[in-house]
């Protein structure tokens, strides 16, 4: 047995991990979280709240017996490295460990690393520290504000309205999605009228007249105008200005999110499962390893161990005019800088040389994440951007375009550039400093409201108002389509009724608390404890204060939306049936509960008719067993006990006379060795 032992998350990169560290070490795998909060105590938060918040932890059903594993594991070793994921939520995972496998502080050390490679992997053994308790705090007290919160919340909804659950910022995210849609609503739309001139070469906008800005409102001011245009323009201005147009940064969770949903159609779910995949570790031909560094991150900071290779991969595949420099942007407070961005372990691990390896999709994630952070690292493109006024008898119109005059960082990531320049003519081309049109018309546009969040535009938001964290985007919007309070249509999220029920009714009894600026102020405060400033006692008290009064005149005062009639009556008591809800999803029962308490059963399926049964008058149907598995038997069980696991056809065996059965393609007896 190994002296040493590593703990990681994820079995895949336990895996990974073993071949790089030899046989002095054994790597294994926690499956991420082995403890959580009991429900246990008041509300069943499994917090003590008139003992200062203490928390009681219970092992996660199913992990017992890998609890009672790791325990042997650490009782062979003589060293203990926790190396869960290099972010809070990995801290308090390394946290339980030690804890629940009663690690003592001469015996462990905590390791992180932000990238799957062997140099990386063996230099963080060097780097070894104790775990962060500042951070593990800062953790435990945004879960038991979660546990609070969500509890609470979400026993009210299901006791007052039709919703199944509520919380700290899904809550937040639905009221976003819930005013957007008011918005869209209350929007009255108005027809407005362009007038655009037609060149040869360029199309023109009328945007004055005399140098102020002309607004059209009916289609007879539009005709009036063109009416005093003739075809002959006079060219006022010609303005061009070199600029420079700078690639943007490395990849955080959630541009890449974004950028994922936009430019790949992929949802945050299936971007961060094939990221998770891409991080853990692919196995090439020569080796296993980590084709990017680790997902969840709001930073953009590079290392330099990968900014030098990288910029010599430019001069050699690029030219040294190419060579750019690190991309910064200013630092607000609800970054968490603790890791890198997301980018390639190696700029030569090219896209290319591994496609072999990687499914369709893990390639065009990989690929688009390579050449993002490649771009950040390389030269500004540089444009000469160009706007023409045409005046025609005191009506001025306008001209933009831009000439790309170095494709800089274009080189490697026009494919994925968004904005497509338009080139303009050279103007000093045209005698006597005029043009003529081919034509003048006009065009009657309507205002449009503001645009329904998709997904992609939604994570934008959240990140840009500081709610929520990298890790918790995709889950939060997860949620709010799995609990009905929204529907996708069209990529575009579409609050559902229940959806406008519950957000009108969190926010009559507690707008200050479901709104931006709270939760925001609450990611500040959980930053404060993880610096060490702020005590995660002080927080839970001071929001428990606030909360339970708010909650307890919600229980009191909301009011409770009526059950819905089915139009039956109940067989006990005449009473209309309605239809509740419970956790685990819809029923009907009596409305005169608790002095009837009929709840209507609902009706079984009738079992799936095979043949007549080889044994007795009765019918071979198809059953499931305890652990849900199909198989086939005689109704007239127990009097009958024919069975099979195969599905049985109205055949004998030509050899014995049993009934034969078939699996797939295969025909064979029920009894003998006999196979068709």
């Amino acid at each position: 047995m190994s002296k040493k032992l590593v703990i990681v998350e994820s079995p895949s990169k336990s895996k990974t991990i073993e071949k790089y560290l030899g046989s002095d070490y054994k790597v294994v795998s926690s499956l991420g979280h082995i403890r959580d909060l009991s429900t246990t105590g008041k509300y069943g938060f499994g917090i003590d709240i008139d003992n200062n918040f203490k928390p009681n932890y219970e092992i996660i059903k199913g992990k017992k017996k890998l609890v009672t594993d790791l325990k042997k594991y650490v009782k062979d070793s003589d060293y203990v490295y926790l190396a869960t994921d290099p972010d809070r939520e990995g801290e308090a995972i390394s946290w339980h460990l030690y804890d629940a496998l009663g690690l003592k502080k001469d015996n462990y050390k905590r390791i992180v690393f932000n990238e799957i490679t062997k140099d990386v992997i063996l230099s963080s053994f060097a780097k070894a520290r104790a775990i962060d308790d500042n951070l593990v705090k800062s953790q435990e007290t945004r879960r038991m504000l979660d546990r609070i919160i969500g509890f609470r919340l979400s026993k009210l909804m299901q006791s007052k309205t039709g919703g199944k659950s509520a919380g700290r910022v899904q809550s937040v995210a639905l009221k976003l999605i819930v005013d957007r849609e008011r918005e869209i609503e209350a929007f009255i739309p108005e027809d407005y009228y362009e007038i655009d001139a037609i060149f040869d070469e360029f199309e023109a906008k009328l945007d004055t007249y005399n140098n102020k800005k002309v607004e059209i409102k009916t289609e007879e001011e539009a005709k009036d105008i063109i009416s005093k245009l003739s075809k002959i323009f006079n060219i006022a201005s010609v303005d061009k200005q070199a600029k420079n147009k700078k690639a943007k940064p490395p990849y955080i969770t959630s541009t890449l999110q974004q950028d994922a949903s936009t430019k790949l159609n992929f949802t945050s779910k299936k971007t961060m499962m094939l990221a998770q995949k891409l991080y853990e570790g692919v196995s090439l031909q020569n080796e296993t390893v980590g084709l990017i560094t680790y997902m969840r991150t709001d930073s953009i900071r590079l290392s330099d161990d990968f900014v030098k290779p990288t910029y010599a991969y430019i001069d050699t595949n690029y030219g040294s005019e190419y060579v750019g420099y690190v991309k910064t942007t200013k630092k607000t407070e609800n970054i968490q800088d603790a890791h890198e961005a997301i980018r390639p372990t190696s700029i030569n691990r090219t896209p290319e040389s591994v496609k072999e390896f990687l499914s369709n999709d893990e390639y065009k994630l990989y690929r688009m994440i390579y050449y993002r952070a490649l771009a950040s690292l390389m030269k500004d493109a540089k444009t000469e951007a160009t706007t023409v006024i045409l005046d025609n008898n005191n009506y001025q119109f306008k001209a933009t375009g831009s000439i790309l005059t170095f494709d800089g960082y274009l080189k490697a990531y026009s494919e994925y550039e968004d904005n497509k320049d338009i080139i303009l003519p050279d103007f000093s081309k045209y005698k006597k400093n005029t043009i003529n049109s081919n034509e003048i018309n006009y065009t009657m546009h309507t205002t449009k409201p503001p645009a329904r969040y998709t997904e992609s535009k939604l994570i934008k938001e959240m990140e840009t108002l500081g709610i929520g964290r990298p890790s918790t985007y995709a889950t939060t919007i997860g949620i709010l389509s799995e609990r009905g309070y929204v529907k996708i249509i069209d990529k575009k999220f579409h609050p559902t009724e229940i959806g406008i029920e519950t957000t009108d009714k969190l926010q009559e009894f507690f707008k200050d608390i479901i709104n931006v600026d709270y939760t925001r102020e609450m990611e500040e405060d959980l930053d404060k404890i993880a610096d060490g400033d702020l005590a995660y006692t002080n927080l839970l008290r001071r929001f428990y204060d606030e909360f339970e009064p708010k909650v307890k005149e919600a229980f009191s005062h909301m009011e409770k939306k009526p059950a819905e009639v089915t139009g039956e009556m109940c067989p006990n008591c005449g009473n209309p049936l309605v239809i509740k809800k419970s956790r685990y999803g819809e029923f009907v029962a009596c409305s005169n509960y608790p002095e009837c308490k009929y709840i209507k059963q609902p009706e079984k399926d009738k079992p799936k008719e095979i043949m007549p049964c080889p044994k007795c008058n009765g019918t071979i149907v198809e059953k499931k067993s305890r652990k849900g598995k199909i198989f086939y038997g005689c109704n007239n069980y127990p009097k009958c006990d024919f069975a099979t696991w195969d599905e049985p056809i109205n055949e004998k065996c030509p050899e014995c006379g049993s009934v034969l059965t078939k699996k797939g393609k295969k025909i064979k007896c029920s009894k003998c060795d006999y196979e068709k």
